[in-house]
C-alpha cells in the first residue's frame, strides 16, 4: 500500500470520527438527552476530588465502568480482569491509577459506591456469561466466572451499585446448581411435612 493511500485512509478515518462527534452533538441538541451511560461516568470522574493527569503525569483518577477505568476526559484504561474480580469492583467505583517510572500500572479503589446484592442464575448469551437477575441480564467478567469455577445454571449472588443503573455485576458468591437443587428439594419436603401431605403414621 502506497503512502498516498495510507494518508487518504487516515484522513477518511479522522473525517468519520469528526462527523460522528458532530452527529452525537446534534442529536443531544435535538433530543435534549445528555445523560448517557458514558457521560454519567465521565461526569463522575470529573467531579472526583483531585485533578486528573495525563499518562505521563504518574497519577490518573477515574470511574470503573464494569470493565475499564474512564477518566474525566473520556479516556479509558484497561483494568486487569483478575484484579477487578478479586477486588469485587462495582460499576461506578472511583479509582486511581498510578503509573510508575518503570511503566507499571497500579490500580487502587479510592471511592467505592454504595452496594446492594441481587441473586440470579448464570447463563450464556451471545458467547458471553451473564447473570439473569431481577428480570435483567447483567454482564460478568470472564475472570470472575473462572475464578469461582461457576457453571451455567449455578445460582450466583452479585454486587450492584445502589444508586445507579448498571450493565455489569460483580460476583460475590456462587452456589453450584446441584447444591441449589438439593436445597430446593429439602425446602419442598419440609413444606410438605408442615402441610401434612406426607402419609400419616400408623399408630399401634
Amino acid at each position: 500500500m502506497s503512502d498516498d493511500v495510507i494518508l487518504q485512509v487516515q484522513e477518511l478515518i479522522e473525517s468519520a470520527n469528526a462527523s460522528l462527534k458532530t452527529a452525537h452533538a446534534l442529536l443531544r441538541q435535538v433530543t435534549g438527552v445528555t445523560d448517557t451511560d458514558r457521560e454519567r461516568i465521565v461526569s463522575r470522574a470529573s467531579s472526583m476530588s483531585g485533578s486528573t493527569s495525563p499518562v505521563s503525569g504518574k497519577v490518573v483518577e477515574g470511574i470503573f465502568d464494569g470493565q475499564n477505568m474512564v477518566d474525566a476526559s473520556g479516556q479509558t484504561y484497561p483494568v486487569p480482569a483478575n484484579y477487578a474480580s478479586k477486588s469485587k469492583l462495582v460499576e461506578g467505583d472511583g479509582m486511581k491509577l498510578t503509573i510508575t517510572d518503570e511503566g507499571k500500572f497500579i490500580y487502587k479503589q479510592i471511592a467505592p459506591v454504595k452496594r446492594r446484592t441481587a441473586v440470579g442464575v448464570l447463563i450464556q448469551e451471545d458467547g458471553q456469561y451473564k447473570i439473569l437477575a431481577e428480570g435483567k441480564a447483567y454482564r460478568l467478567l470472564l475472570a470472575s466466572v473462572t475464578f469461582y469455577r461457576a457453571e451455567v445454571g449455578d445460582q450466583v449472588t452479585i454486587l450492584l451499585p445502589e444508586d445507579m443503573e448498571a450493565k455489569w455485576g460483580a460476583v460475590e458468591n456462587v452456589l453450584p446448581k446441584h447444591i441449589a437443587q438439593a436445597a430446593a428439594r429439602a425446602d419442598v419436603a419440609a413444606e410438605s411435612t408442615e402441610d401434612g401431605e406426607l402419609s400419616p403414621r400408623v399408630e399401634k
